[in-house]
């Protein structure tokens, strides 16, 4: 379970303070998919970096399976990345000279998994995004942005983890394509019993997921 309590953000821009997160709080349970949801510069994506450990907040707590995150120290942060989270992006950020099953193998290369179980797993998600055989060994730029994004989300799973944070992950992507990578989204957060938390600014879409968090001004409003 993820619970974040009080959580909060200042950055200073010349003599000002800016509350970019507000003392959020929230819980997300195993297994939920969960959307943010708000206008630009809402604080959305600076949330979602506290929650992964890319920045470290003002004062709060963010709690994973009862670890408290903020506590730990660098090179502890770097192995709760590595093992509990799994980040998917807009533009994909997948290594452009390797193959779709070499790009899900890498995290799990890293986390120094052995080679033939990486490329069991590797093939077992690629199969589960719903990418055929016949495209697992093309480049990224012989894959749609679609089948682009699925093996972002199949690379994001390789290590098992806890959460999954999506930032805008259809916002390069048509609205039919977009819909079909949510509800995979969605199916995989029960399959895999893993917490999904994507930030969208389509409130359509949003609307499909298990629990809506809406920020205005780095506060939470419902």
């Amino acid at each position: 379970m993820l619970k974040v309590t009080n959580l909060k953000k200042n950055f200073k821009s010349g003599d000002v303070i800016v509350a970019a997160v507000n003392g959020v709080s929230l819980t997300i349970k195993d297994g939920q998919f969960a959307s943010i949801v708000g206008r630009s510069g809402s604080g959305k994506t600076t949330l979602l970096s506290l929650l992964g450990a890319l920045d470290k907040p003002t004062s709060g707590e963010i709690s994973v399976d009862d670890i408290d995150i903020t506590k730990l120290h660098d090179r502890e942060l770097i192995k709760y990345r590595c093992d509990r989270i799994g980040f998917v992006f807009q533009g994909y950020n997948l290594v452009p000279n390797l193959t779709a099953l070499e790009n899900v193998m890498l995290p799990m290369e890293f986390a120094g998994t052995a080679k033939n179980e990486r490329k069991a797993r590797a093939q077992k998600l690629l199969d589960q995004v719903g990418l055929k055989l016949d495209k697992q060994d093309r480049t990224p730029t012989r894959l749609s942005g679609g089948e682009q994004q699925r093996v972002a989300i199949a690379r994001a799973l390789a290590n098992h983890p806890k959460v999954i944070l999506a930032d805008e992950p259809t916002g390069n992507l048509d609205s039919q394509t977009g819909e079909l990578i949510f509800d995979l989204l969605h199916d995989l957060a029960k399959s895999e019993n893993t917490t999904i938390i994507v930030v969208t600014h389509d409130l359509a879409i949003a609307g499909k997921t298990d629990k809506v968090f809406s920020l205005k001004d780095g506060k939470l409003t419902k």
